[in-house]
Formats: structure tokens, sequence, C-alpha cells
């Protein structure tokens, strides 16, 4: 979110991709059972109403790295994705309301990013394609929450304050039949919509003011590690080790102690795997918010030495997220490389996949010129590149090889829905919670 979108399909190379073609291979070979595996899943768990995925490409591991429950980047997605997307918001909003025809969408508070509102203003197209009636409104009273957009495409988008009237919520004349929210939630629960007899997705309670990182690859690892003993390959290709340090304040130096334990044990865990792996690179480790979004908190480690030396700047930047949050729970997450590269100026790359419900519905590359193959892309300076093909992240080429494009962005679609998966069944624990 927040960059121009590029209409230029990229041609990506990827490096050491041995270990990588093996998995690719095994996923190709598999492809009808492992879609078994998560159709079964899927009745199990429903998948949340839309999720993207950041992932990692280090040729000798595929990883996803975060996972986003309010998705803002609709405008990045190739337009030959709409129709994958339409079908998919029908199934979507079917499923969840059989009668649906009026649907809410709540933006982010306070945005005035001229790119956010275009994923604004893609999102309410996508629903009008599939059928749906879609109105914005904001969580802000009069006068902050009355504003109006103006597209690229010349299209105006008007929010307007939402209502609350006895036990629902509605925009004057437009009462809707569900609450769609892009609104991460940073600052709390909306008690504008709490007890309303509407449903709202994704749940409140899936918000960062409540949801944890750390849950969610929790059980992201439970899930990889069912999946790979299913298709007979090591967990740890597809899953990236992490610990967590909660009761953490940077701006008072608490919490350095488990800090710097836990960047040593997950340096240590990735070590043991590179010399398995004959790997020559040097491990690194990702310190983040334990919550949040917009790439805030985060920053690049390769020893524990640095997190007990931060100086003022670099704790001032790691002590306070989106939305002026104070951060007290900090993810300790193996760093994977990215060797994907775009173009004559070898633009680092990594591949964000679009879920709506449980289905792929596209992605893009987030590439930024001005960061390595170690570093955090989600930052001032990054741009999109949207996928190439419509249909590849769920049908694959298995004539073709491995590498090719619809076989990686195949694989890639394979670890997204695991990420989704997990999401989902921390929207049932969420649900299960007194």
């Amino acid at each position: 979110m927040g960059v121009q979108h590029l209409q230029a399909v990229p041609h990506l190379t990827t490096a050491l991709t041995g270990p990588l073609l093996e998995i690719e291979e095994r996923l190709l070979e598999r492809q009808t059972p492992i879609e078994q595996w998560f159709h079964e899943r899927w009745l199990a768990s429903p998948a949340p109403f839309y999720t993207s995925v950041d992932l990692r490409n280090a040729g000798f591991k595929l990883a996803p790295v975060d996972t986003n429950l309010f998705p803002a980047g609709f405008n990045n997605l190739n337009p030959a994705f709409h129709p994958l997307c339409t079908q998919a918001l029908q199934i979507a909003v079917e499923r969840l309301c059989p009668t649906a025809c009026r649907i809410l969408l709540v933006p982010e508070n306070h945005s005035r990013n001229t790119y956010y509102w275009e994923n604004i203003g893609a999102l309410v197209e996508l629903l009008e394609r599939a059928g749906y009636q879609a109105r914005v409104g904001s969580l802000l009273p009069e006068p902050a929450g009355r504003q109006s957009f103006s597209l690229q495409n010349g299209r105006v988008i008007a929010v307007e304050p939402i209502e609350r009237v006895g036990d629902s919520v509605a925009l004057p004349g437009y009462k809707p039949c569900f609450v769609l929210l892009n609104n991460d939630l940073s600052s709390g629960a909306p008690p504008l919509l709490a007890g309303i007899t509407q449903p709202v997705v994704p749940a409140p309670a899936l918000g960062w003011w409540n949801r944890l990182k750390s849950d969610h690859f929790t059980q992201y690892r439970r899930l990889a590690l069912e999946f790979a003993g299913f298709i007979d390959i090591d967990p740890w290709l597809i899953d990236p080790i992490f610990r967590r340090c909660g009761s953490v304040d940077f701006q008072k130096r608490e919490g350095e102690d488990c800090l710097a334990d836990s960047v040593d044990a997950v340096l240590e865990g990735i070590r043991l795997k590179y010399r398995e792996y004959d790997i020559a690179q040097e491990p690194f480790v990702i310190v983040k918010a334990d919550t949040g979004t917009y790439g805030m908190g985060i920053m690049t480690v390769r020893d524990a030495s640095e997190v007990r030396h931060l100086n003022r700047k670099q704790r001032n930047k790691m002590a306070v997220i989106k939305e002026g949050q104070t951060v007290e729970r900090v993810l300790i997450q193996e760093g994977v490389y990215t060797f994907e590269t775009l173009g004559d100026e070898q633009a680092v790359a990594e591949p964000v996949v679009y879920m709506i419900d449980r289905f792929v519905v596209g992605g893009f590359y987030r590439i930024h010129t001005a960061r390595g193959a170690d570093e955090n892309l989600n930052a001032p300076g990054m741009q999109f590149r949207p996928l190439a093909f419509a249909d590849s992240c769920s049908s694959p080429d298995k004539k073709r090889e491995p590498d090719a494009s619809p076989n990686r962005f195949y694989a890639y679609g394979v670890i997204g829905r695991l990420a989704a998966l997990a999401a989902a069944r921390e929207l049932s624990a969420a649900a299960d919670a007194p």
C-alpha cells in the first residue's frame, strides 16, 4: 500500500533454486491430493473473507513472513485477475449472508494516502462487479467522517459517518446487510460496531489491538508440520523459525535479556539448518512488533549484541507503531532472504499473494531499489508490479519446467493458502474465546 500502481509485468530471476525446485516438483507431483487436503481443512476452518500474505523466496526456502487480514492493495492487482475476484466475492458473500445486496465498507481512519483510497475504489468496483451495492462509511463522527476522494479513473469515493440505529448501523437511506472492515483496528475495537446484529467481517477481535503475529505463526507452524509430512519435505523449508518476547519497553530498555536470548536462539536454529543444507549465506533475524502493519517497528539483526546497544533513534523507531501504539510485545523471526530481483537495476522483490475466501485471486511483487535481500521491503520507496498470470496461482502447467512462472506462482499460491488457513484457525480460536 502507498505507492503508485504500475502496469508493467516484470521478468524475475531466482538464484539458488535447487531446494526450491525440489519443493515445486513435489507440489506439482501431488497437486490433486494437495487440493483435496486443502478442501478438507477449509470445511473444518472456513476461510477469512480476504487475506494477503507476504512471501520470501530464498531459493532454498519459500515461506510467509506476514499475513494481513485487512489487505489494502487491491489497486495493485493485475486487471486480468478481476473475474477471479468477482467470482470469489460472490462465494464469500453468499456464505456469509445469502440474501446480501448492500455492503458497508469501513476504511482506515485519518488516512490521506492517495493510493490507499485507490485500493478502496478498486474494492468497491469489485464488489459492484460481483452484483452488490457498496458504500463507504467512516467510524469517525462529523465532520472528520465526511470526506471525498477523487481517483485516477475519475471516480469519486464518498465517505460518510456511520450512524448507530439501535442494534444496527447504517448510512442515510442505506441499511447494509453486513459490514466489511478494511480498517485493521490498531487503536482498538470500535464501540460503534459493538453488539450489532449485522455480521462484521473480519471479526473485530482479529484487529491489531488484539491479534498477535506470534499466535498466527504458531498456527502456521502446526499446519506447516502437517503439510510437510503430507508431501514429505522438511517443514523448515516453508516455515520461519521464531520466538516471542512480552513485557518489552524499548524506551526504558526493558526486556533486553529476553530479546538477546531469543535472537541468539533463533540464529542458532538457522545456523543448524544452513549447515544441514550447505547454505553459505549469513543468518539474520527480523525483530518486529508482535502487532501492527505498515512496516513499522521492524529491524534486521545479525547478532544479539545489536539489540542490547540500540541508540536513541533506533529505540524510538521500535517503540511506537501505527496510530501511536506503544510496542510491548516483539516477534523475533528467522530472516528469509529474497533472491528474486527485477530489471536492469536488480531491484529486490518479494511476492504478495491475495486471497478472497479460500481462493487465490492474484497478487503482485513488492520491489525496492534501495533495500537489500535481507531487509524489509515494506518501507517508503517501495513499488508494486502485478503478477503476470491470471490463473497460474491455482493451475500449474505440469508440462513445463518446475521453475517456469506458472509453476512458481502455484508454489506461491500453496504457501499463501497455508497462511490463510492458519488465519482461519485464528478466527476459530477468537470465536471460541470467552
